[in-house]
């Protein structure tokens, strides 16, 4: 791998910005995810399911707000989940069709400022492949 790009860090920054927050799809939760955000905002997560998720074919995912963004998103503080955050959240923009597909990451790249356009296919296949291997190691700790 020939490339000042060397780990995560190098091709993605995050600047707040809440734009992968909104949009097509809405942002899928787990039966794990849906504890820990019931718990973190007390509340039983049948009621949780009731009041914060829509049914998209035979999953949920967190209902969307009037501004098109995540229902837990606050333009003053916003994220107001962040420390117990769907893993969808946490894993973004690191995700397997990059390394399947990685042309798509400069198409997410101009929805998200902090990502880094234009890293060689490689590069980005071997970097989100290790961050992949690296969360999913810890998610099993």
């Amino acid at each position: 791998m020939d490339s000042d790009y060397k780990t995560s860090d190098d091709i993605f920054q995050c600047v707040m910005c809440g734009d992968c927050c909104k949009g097509f799809g809405g942002t899928y939760v787990t039966d794990e995810d849906i504890e820990k955000i019931a718990n973190f905002i007390q509340c039983d997560p049948i009621e949780f399911r009731a009041k914060f998720c829509d049914k998209s074919g035979s999953k949920y995912v967190l209902s969307q707000s009037e501004t098109g963004r995540c229902i837990f998103f606050d333009d003053k503080k916003q994220c107001t989940i962040h420390s117990v955050k769907p893993r969808m959240c946490r894993s973004w923009p690191f995700i397997q069709t990059v390394v399947t597909h990685p042309e798509n990451w400069d198409t997410m790249a101009n929805s998200c400022h902090g990502m880094k356009k234009e890293v060689a296919y490689e590069t980005l296949r071997h970097i989100v492949s290790e961050k992949i291997k690296k969360d999913n190691g810890s998610a099993q700790s």
